[in-house]
């Protein structure tokens, strides 16, 4: 009975989790380029309001980790779904750059407080240290994001125009992201401060050594790296694509083998990898972008669907170990908070990602994913460290 209700769990939140993503961090990608012609504006006055959302959301990351770690999940999900639906309907009648900025200030709120970080810090809430399969759970259906959420935007923009598909989305999270979020369960109450710690039970898994004081920067720098590359890439590689040669159509269509590869690399995760500590698998997924351009730098564009599969494996595999690292090293207590400490420079990373990578796209074409592959390759030591440092 416990496995059907995690099942059910993992099956609600996993859904959310796909159109929170695909409406908000998938949005801009295939929508940023008609909402400019649409508004009469340039297309970098679209990617700074997202740039400006994305660095509300990193300031609103602990905020929002502290609030579950102290209600639950349940309040602040079903909260950022109907903000969703607000700021994609605001965004849908913008008449100029103020009502750009602020629908999508709207949407910042909701990644800081309705994306992977609230949805990992609601399920340590609710299972503690056995949160790791359902975290896994949720990016497995999650991975498809983009998978649904580039061809599906693209469709509304066709037959909609880009304020019919604003709608469109905004109407999916009343109907669909609303109900799965607010049935999610009610977090049991945290237990009152004792005068002194209590004793472990026999039932209490042994305590894990301390880990080494460099141990939070460590990842938070890792992250910061890997997210850089990944908010890149998803507002990018269509671009990319076509600077190859593809044709729109054909750039749409390796761009959606990322989501597939995602859920494979999680796959992975789950069936071979889970029985290992979660660190060899980051270092794994960290090499799949640098594989991925060394590739594209041998062969050319036409290893555009290889590189999609490696970097979105290794993506895929990265999304669950920011879930699980801080876990395994720091524990449940405080998780949400120390969640969304750890992930702030990810933030601030993700914020500038699509005009930094995008002013060395036209600067140097695809020399650029020189710079995004060196990112992944220090990841990659990174961990490497880490895992040296912690095995002492």
């Amino acid at each position: 009975m416990a496995s059907l209700r995690d099942g059910s769990l993992v099956l609600r939140l996993g859904t959310a989790q796909t159109l929170a993503w695909a409406s908000t961090y998938y949005l801009p990608a295939l929508l940023a380029a008609p909402m400019a012609r649409g508004l009469g504006v340039p297309v970098s006055h679209v990617w700074g309001a997202v740039t400006a959302a994305m660095l509300l959301a990193a300031a609103l990351g602990p905020w929002a980790g502290r609030a579950i770690d102290r209600w639950g999940g349940r309040p602040m999900l079903a909260g950022s779904s109907l903000l969703a639906a607000l700021g994609l309907t605001v965004l849908s009648q913008a008449q100029g750059t103020a009502g750009l900025v602020l629908g999508w200030l709207l949407l910042g709120i909701v990644m800081g407080s309705g994306l992977y970080e609230a949805a990992f810090a609601a399920l340590v809430r609710l299972k503690g240290h056995d949160a790791r399969a359902s975290i896994t759970g949720i990016t497995l259906l999650a991975g498809f994001a983009s998978t649904v959420g580039w061809p599906l935007s693209g469709w509304m923009e066709t037959a909609w125009g880009w304020r019919g598909a604003c709608l469109g989305w905004a109407g999916l999270h009343l109907v669909l992201g609303l109900p799965l979020n607010a049935c999610l369960p009610r977090a049991a109450p945290l237990p009152a401060p004792a005068g002194a710690a209590a004793p472990p039970s026999p039932d209490s898994p042994a305590p894990e050594a301390a880990p080494h004081r460099w141990t939070a920067g460590v990842l938070a720098y890792v992250f910061a790296a890997t997210w850089f590359v990944s908010t890149a890439m998803a507002a990018h590689l269509p671009t990319l694509l076509m600077a190859g040669g593809a044709t729109l159509a054909g750039a749409v269509a390796i761009g959606a083998l990322v989501g597939p590869a995602q859920v494979a690399g999680r796959l992975l995760e789950f069936g071979l990898l889970r029985r290992l500590h979660p660190v060899f698998a980051a270092r794994a997924a960290a090499l799949g972008h640098p594989l991925g351009v060394v590739c594209w730098m041998l062969l050319g564009p036409v290893a555009g669907p290889l590189f999609a599969l490696l970097h979105g494996a290794g993506n895929g595999i990265m999304t669950i170990a920011k879930g699980t690292l801080p876990l395994v090293y720091f524990g449940p207590m405080g998780y949400g908070r120390r969640q969304g400490l750890i992930m702030l420079p990810s933030r601030l990373a993700q914020a500038f990602a699509p005009l930094v990578f995008g002013a060395c796209l036209e600067r140097w074409g695809e020399g650029a994913l020189w710079i995004s592959g060196a990112l992944g390759l220090s990841a990659f030591a990174c961990l490497a460290w880490l895992r040296a440092t912690r095995s002492r």
